[in-house]
This record gives C-alpha cells, structure tokens and sequence, in this order.
C-alpha cells in the first residue's frame, strides 16, 4: 500500500511540475505568433527581422502571470522548452584560438627565423587536421628546425615571470596552460559583445580538450555581422564621467523639446469643443526621457531595462544631439539593479567630450587583474598596471579627484568608480556592488580587454527561419502520426489492456517533454526523432508484460495472480533491455555534441521515464481495478483476435547456417558496392568542407548541375536533390582549409556566381515574388573538426560494444553470452552499411555524417533488447532445471518469446517508418539507418545471437 501510495505522488507531482514548466512553453508559443503576425505583410509573408525586432522590443516586458507572479518575456523563455537552430533557424559556430600570436607574445615577439617557421608549421599542420596539440607540433618543429637550439632561450620571461624549463614538456604544459587561460578569458569578452549585440538564447560553452569555444545562436539573420563581431577585437577603456551640471541644462531642454513635440502630436488628435482646462489635462507632464527616470532627473538617470532601446532612440536623434554638449556619449551600465521599491533600474553614464574622443586609458596597460575582498568584506577587483599605465594613471587620478572614472568594455560601464586620491603606483581597486562571481569575471575582462589571441571560425551552420519552421512542421507531423497509430495497435490487440498502456504512454511523452523544460535542455529535430523512438520503445516493456500475463492466463491462472506473475517475470528483460541503450545514449551524450547531444538527451530521459511509467504507472491503475472491482473487466485480448506466432514449428536452430549464409551474403554484396562506388558519401561532418541546400524556382537536374559545377571548381563538388527536385545539397571542398573570414565570402560569391552562369538564374530571397535560387543552409566543418568527429565516432561505438559486452556478461554470468550478443551487434552495425552500400548502388544515396553515428549507436542499443528477451527466456529455463542448455533449450526460447520479439519490434518500426515518410529530407539518413539497424536487430535475435550460444558451446550455470 505504501508503494502505491509513493508512485501516486511522484506520477501526480511529476505531471503538474511538467504542466507548470511547459506552461512557459505555451506562452513563448503565443508570443511569437504575436511576433509574427506584427511582422506579416498583405500577402502573408513574414519578415523574420521584424519579427526578431518585435521580440526585443517586449524582451524585458511582462507577458505572463501565474499565480499572482509576473514573468517577463526574458523570464518566460528561459522557462520555455529550448528549439535547436534547426527548428528555428539561427546561426551554430565553433570557434578555435590561433595560438600562434599568443606564443609570440609570450615570446616577447622573439625574431629568430626558426621560431617564427616552427609555429607557421604548426599552425598549418593544425589547420590540415592534426589533431596533436599545437604546443606538441611547435615543440617537434622547432627541434627540426634547430637541433642544438634550446626552447629556454626562446622564451626567458614566460608570461612576465622568469622561469627555468628543466625539460620540453615544462614549456609544452605552460604554453597549453596559456592557451587555456586565453580560451577562458575568449568565453567572457565574447559573451560581452554577444549580450551587447542583443542576441537572445545564446548558449557558449567551452568543448574540454580541443581549444575550441561553440556557440548557438537563435534567430539571427545577419550572419555576417556575426562573425565580425565574434572575430574582432575587443576594446577595453577608461572614460570620465561628465559632471550633472555639464549636461543638466540641456538635458531639461531635451525635455521641453520632447514635451512640445508630444503636445502638439496629441492636439492634434483632440476633439473639436474641449476648454483649455480639459486639454491641458490630456496633455503629458513630462516627455519619455524624464517620466521614465527612476532617480532625479536630470542628475542621476537610471531607466527600466525595457526602456533603455527607447532612450537610445531618443538620445540618438539629430534634434536631441544638437541641444547636447557636443561630443558627449552615453554608455549603459553593464546590468540592472534592484531599487527599494523592488523594480529593476539601468544606470545611464554622460561620457565627458575628450580631445580627438579618446579614452584616458585603453585595456593593454593592465598586466594583472583579481577577485579580493574589500576592507568591509564585500568582493572588489585589484588591478595592476604597467610603467606607462602607472605613470599615466597617476596623471589621472591626480587631475580627477573627486570625479568619475567609468571602465567600460565594449561600451558597457563595468564599473565608475569615485576617484579619492592620486594613485602613484598603478595599483588600484574597483568597488561595484559585485558578487564573487561577478568580481572574478570583471577581473579576467580587465586582465584580457582585449582578445589575447584571434579567433576562427573553424565550423559553422546557417539555418534559415523559414526552412527551421519547415522541419519543424514535418518533425511535429511525423510524431503525431507514429504516436497514433501506435496507441490505435495497443488497444486494437491488447483491449482494454491496450487503453491502460496508452494512458501511460500518453502520461510519459507528458514527463519526457516537461523535464526537457525543466532542465533547460533544448529540442533539436533528432531530438523530435528521439522522442518518436523513445514513443516506440516505451511500449516494449508493456509488451513483455502483457504477453507473459497472456502466457499466464493461457494456463488458466487467475486474473489476479496472472498479473501478479507478468510483472515479476518481465521485470528482469525490461531492465536489462533498456540499461543496455540508456549505456549507449550515455556514450553518445558524452562524445557527440550539438543536435546529437540533444538526442542522446532525450534518449536517456525517455528511457527512466518509460520504465516508470510502463512499469509502475500501469500496475498502479491494474491495483485500482483489483482493489475496487470483485470481478476486474479487464482483458489483454479481444476473443476473435488470434495468438501471434505461436506454436511456431520452425527449428531456428538447425537452419541457423542457412541464417549465416545470408547475412554473409548480404554483407558480401554490400562490401562490392562499396568497392564499386568508391565507399560511402561521407558528408561534411567527417571529410570537411562547405554544404549548401539551395532552393530553385524550378526543378533542377542534380548531374546537369555537378558537370557544370565540377568546372567552376577545383575539388569535387556533389550535388543531389533535397526532398524535392527543385532543392538541391551542393557540397564541396573548396576554400575548406583556408581562413574562414576570407573564404566564406569568397565561397559564396563563387557558387552565386556559377549558379547565376549555369542556371541562367539570379538569386532573390523570395522566390514566390521573383524566379531565381536562394541560399536557405550553409554548414562549413573544417579539416580539424572533421578528424576530431570521426575519432569520436570510432570512440563512441567501440565503447558501447565493449560496455554492453560486459554488462551482458556479468549479468548473465557467462562471457559466451556476451560475445554472442556483441557478434549480433557487429553483424548488424555491418548489415546497415552494407545496406548504404547497396541502397548507393541503386541510386539512392543518403549522407554519413555525425547524425549517422547516432543512429548506429541507438541500434547498438536497441537491437540488445530483443537478444536480452530472449537470453533472459534461456536463463529462466537454465535456472529451473539447473542443467547444461542445449540447442533444444535455446530454440524453444526463441520460439516461446518470439511473439514479444516481433510485437516490440513492430511498435518502434511503426514510429521509424512514419520518420522515414514524413520527417523530412534533414533526418532522411538517420530514419533510414533505424530501419535497416531495427530489421535487421530484430532478425539477428532470433538468427544470429542465440543461435551462436550453441556454436560456442557452453558449461554448466552457477545458480545460487
């Protein structure tokens, strides 16, 4: 009873946790509905800026109350479940440090020829897809280059500090650590310039060991602009604050203006007949720029955060600026405080006019920069700067005493701290109501203002709005349709049985998708892939189950103890089965990252949430029906609906040679094809290079184009259709080992260019209105990145095949039983190539890429669940007779589970086939990878891996 009564309670909060999270989710729905039905022009079409203009402008207003509690638009979608880029459309970059100035720097720029040719060689051996660390590659380069020479001489002063390398791995784990330092200090300034570029969503993250910095960012249309403001420099400076009563008067003229012109706009709309008094009573007290200011206008201006776009509007205007003290900027402080009243306000700083608009300082003066704690306790940051900055500090200070010093990075104040006293020394401390954590940030801002070595976008992805609304239509579709007719097999073959299990498959995509939100995890379109396959296998534990209660009810067992028995029998095989593929959602979390993650994700929660509800969920409503009702009306069959598979008379078992002849057969064919065709098409993801899918106002010939194509550039190039015969993937390796900040726009214009030359087409952004082509994706993975993916991809399976080896093992204690199931595994990761191969040879070519990878893993880990059914059927028997298996034994157990086997298989198929249909062309591959892994997992299940236990023999089972 007290086990009941838990699973009530954690089902019953956990839904309503799930509906509060995904709450969030339906408003940030409604809000972008709003957005774009502002940004939608007569003829329908959407202007995604406009939309994206909507958006900010009510980023910091309130849209959303619940329970007495406001919730900005910020808030709301902080809540909200996250869409990867490829469901919204944005702009996904990895970015790589250049250490190469770096360790000039550290150098102290030492000139030596042989210095200077070993870091180029390194550099370029890293851009080719060395994937031995830089430090490494400039190490053996140098000794190359001079035998004799000693890296100590290079680099007396490391970092300012004087130290004596005793070895060359002393100076290859301090030029590693100073990358890494470097990396840190990137991650800060970029996401400075990203908050200040009014990107919204961002997620930055550092990828542990590869020296790169990744980065999502929604929405963005300007793809160009991103890149500048990612690539360029930083600048930190130092600025006087004007005094209140340089700009007072002026900004109480800014206001009259202001006012008079508002007045005369809202005379205008007045009704004929009103006396003086009632007009001076509609008429505004005050214009925006003084209503709006939380503190005393003008001496100190403070402004709610959502109006701070609104004053610099108006402090922007030509008829304002000509009232103001000329050359007088204004910078935002860096974030919003709290006032007494509980609102939020947003410090605004008048700059002081300066001569030729020069900051008194800029950040390279600084050498040293930490987080301490002031003589009160609260946190503070020291600085320390070099010769010239203390001597120019000193001036400074000197002439500013009792004035303002703000300390801005990228125009956004860190702090404007009150000079007390000269400061001779270069040594100061800046108070700024910080956290800690705050603190330790300005510190590494202030030591590195500036970037400390340039950055390159070493792999990037461009999905347009339009064709992320477009997946996303085709992922929602495809799940619909999976999940119901999955919930229409369940009651067509299991009766009311069938209705239980629905209702906890129903309760389960709820959890799945309301801890997604909760854990502020975001939805990629694998990610919607995973969400139908984790639909599909979730109702394979409840197919182990009613299947043995059906067993049990055959005997003439009472419905009660048939129940009873059902469960206790099927909890062994549902626990294995879905250890072995959360083991290998696990790996995949672990090495794969981006949309890949987000499936693995996915996959890992949703096989928790399926055994909770499968298990505990259903045996919950099956106890209220046995406690309430005498005579429970429960059924797991209709009477005129037949037995599946059973009393098979087939020996699998003799005929499992005939079973290894095929699959070597198939295997064989597919290793021709594969010599034939040269292997597999390998996308971008593991060769490198530039994808394009181009959209055509009229249907286009994938050969035409590659011949013509083929001439315009010098590597290969493929072109095949994209779901359409007027979309077209074009790929090619052009330009892929260059810097991308040259090549992109050169790639771009060169394809432009030969497609306007061979297609007779112009491109245009609206091919509705105007006939031409149109750019809708771009993904560029450089040489590096691509080595590093397929190093992964080799990791990450051999890795999932080894754990469920030994999982296998230990828990059926024998290692034969595990090599089985590992020889079933290989053979079926063989068998799905082997079906690209043939399926190439035909004319149908789908792309190996990371997604590729993904799917192998998840047939790795799924195809063990049906092996597992039936390992588990053998163990059963061996446990009962304590005897030696024999092949009897063996083919009786693969008879007597065969009906789970195809049943459970069937279910997860039914939810492949409807993403293979109706997916969409972006998840083509991978569904297609699912259905040959799951055909041929389900086959060598019952063909190959138990049929291998009586191949390899066996000995006597320990039982206790």
């Amino acid at each position: 009873m007290k086990s009941k009564k838990i699973v009530l309670f954690l089902t019953i909060v956990t839904a309503l946790l799930s509906l509060y999270y995904l709450s969030f989710t339906f408003v940030d729905y409604r809000v972008q509905r709003q957005a774009e039905q502002q940004a939608m022009d007569q003829q329908g079409k959407v202007d995604f800026d406009k939309r994206q203009a909507y958006l900010m402008d009510i980023w910091k207003k309130p849209v959303y109350h619940f329970l007495g509690t406001g919730y900005t638009y910020e808030e709301v979608k902080e809540r909200s479940l996250k869409l990867g880029l490829d469901l919204q459309g944005g702009m996904y970059v990895t970015m790589e440090l250049i250490p190469v100035e770096l360790v000039k720097s550290l150098a102290a720029y030492n000139a030596d020829p042989r210095f200077l040719e070993a870091l180029e060689w390194a550099q370029h051996e890293r851009e080719k897809g060395q994937s031995t660390p830089f430090s490494k590659l400039f190490v053996i380069a140098y000794k190359k280059l001079n035998p004799t020479g000693k890296l100590s001489d290079i680099f007396p002063n490391f970092q300012g500090k004087s130290y004596l390398f005793s070895s060359e791995n002393d100076i290859i784990q301090a030029i590693d650590q100073a990358i890494s330092n470097a990396i840190d200090c990137s991650l800060s300034i970029i996401g400075s310039r990203l908050d200040r570029f009014g990107a919204t969503q961002t997620n930055i993250q550092k990828l542990p060991g590869s020296g790169r910095i990744q980065i999502a960012l929604p929405g963005v249309t300007n793809p160009e602009r991103v890149r500048k403001l990612l690539q360029g420099v930083a600048q930190l400076r130092f600025w006087t604050v004007a005094e209140a009563d340089t700009y007072a008067p002026a900004l109480e003229a800014v206001n009259n203006l202001l006012l008079n012109k508002e007045k005369e706009a809202i005379s205008a709309t007045l009704p004929a007949g009103l006396t003086d008094e009632e007009k001076m009573e509609r008429m505004p007290k005050d214009s925006p720029l003084k209503k709006l200011c939380q503190y005393t206008f003008p001496y100190t201006l403070a402004y709610p955060p959502e109006a701070m776009s609104q004053i610099d509007t108006i402090l922007g205007s030509q008829s304002v600026k000509a009232l103001l003290p000329k050359g007088m900027t204004w910078m935002w402080d860096k974030k919003a405080h709290t006032l007494n009243d509980g609102t939020k306000a947003v410090t605004l700083y008048a700059i002081q006019p300066s001569t030729g608009n020069q900051p008194l300082l800029e950040g390279d003066i600084i050498t040293h920069a930490a987080q301490v704690f002031a003589e009160n306790g609260s946190p503070a940051v020291s600085v320390q700067m070099n010769q010239k900055g203390a001597r120019v500090w000193k001036q400074v200070t000197a002439s500013h005493i009792g004035k303002r010093i703000a300390i801005a990075l990228d125009n956004r104040v860190y702090s404007a701290p009150v000079v007390n006293q000269e400061i001779p020394n270069g040594h100061s401390q800046i108070f700024g109501h910080f956290t800690i954590e705050e603190a330790k940030d300005l510190a590494s801002v202030l030591q590195t203002g500036s970037l400390p070595a340039p950055l390159r976008i070493v792999e990037e992805a461009i999905m347009g709005p339009s064709l992320g609304k477009i997946a996303q239509n085709q992922g929602l579709m495809a799940t619909g349709i999976g999940l119901g007719l999955i919930l229409l097999f369940m009651v067509v073959y299991y009766a009311k049985a069938g209705i239980i299990a629905n209702a906890a498959l129903l309760l389960n995509l709820l959890f799945i998708v309301g801890i997604l939100a909760q854990l502020d995890a975001t939805l990629t379109l694998p990610g919607i892939a995973g969400i139908l396959l984790t639909i599909g296998m979730s109702i394979d534990a409840n197919v182990l189950i009613f299947e043995r209660i059906r067993e049990e009810l055959a005997g003439q067992v009472h419905i009660k103890e048939a129940i009873r028995r059902g469960y206790d029998k099927s909890y062994s095989s549902i626990i294995d089965a879905n250890i072995t593929t959360f083991l290998a959602g696990l790996i995949l979390y672990y090495l794969g990252k981006g949309p890949v993650r987000g499936f693995a994700l996915i996959l890992m929660i949703g096989i928790v949430s399926s055994v909770f509800a499968s298990i505990f969920i259903t045996r919950l409503i099956f106890s209220f029906f046995m406690e309430h009702y005498r005579k429970p009306n429960l059924t797991f069959s209709y009477p005129a609906m037949p037995m599946l598979l059973k009393n098979v008379q087939f020996d699998f078992i003799k005929n499992r040679y005939r079973f290894y002849l095929f699959s070597l057969s198939f295997i064989a064919l597919g290793a021709c094809c594969f010599y034939r065709y040269k292997g597999l098409r390998l996308g971008v993801d593991f060769v490198g290079g530039r994808s394009y899918i181009v959209h055509f106002s009229k249907a286009m010939d994938p050969s035409f184009l590659k011949d013509r194509l083929s001439i315009q550039f010098q590597d290969g190039v493929e072109v095949r259709s994209y779901g359409a015969n007027n979309v077209m993937q074009i790929t090619t390796s052009y330009l892929s080992n260059q810097e991308i900040t040259d090549s992109d726009t050169k790639m771009r214009n060169k394809l432009v260019a030969a497609l306007k030359n061979v297609t007779q087409l112009q491109e245009n952004n609206d091919l509705s209105i105007d006939p031409g082509f149109h750019i809708a994706t771009t993904t560029k993975v450089g040489a590096n990145v691509a080595q590093d993916v397929q190093k992964s991809a080799k990791k990450a399976i051999i890795l999932a095949i080894f754990g469920i080896f030994m999982y296998i093992a230990v828990r059926f204690r024998r290692w034969k039983f595990g090599l089985a199931a590992v020889s079933a595994l290989i053979h079926d990761a063989l068998t799905v190539i082997a079906g690209f191969c043939i399926a190439r040879a035909f004319g149908v070519s789908y792309e190996v890429n990371e997604v590729f990878i993904a799917a192998m893993l998840t047939v790795i880990g799924y195809s063990i669940n049906d092996t597992v059914v039936i390992f588990d059927r053998i163990r059963e028997k061996l446990a009962s007779k304590a005897t030696e298996f024999t092949t009897a034994m063996i083919n009786d157990a693969i008879k007597e589970t065969l009906s789970r086997t195809i049943i459970t298989s069937f279910t997860t198929l039914l939810a492949v086939f409807m993403l293979f249909f109706f997916g969409g062309e972006a998840l083509r591959n991978f569904s297609f990878a699912l259905l040959l892994g799951m055909l041929f997992g389900t086959y060598s299940s019952i063909c190959i891996a138990a049929p291998l236990l009586a191949d390899f023999g066996s000995n006597p089972p320990k039982t206790k």
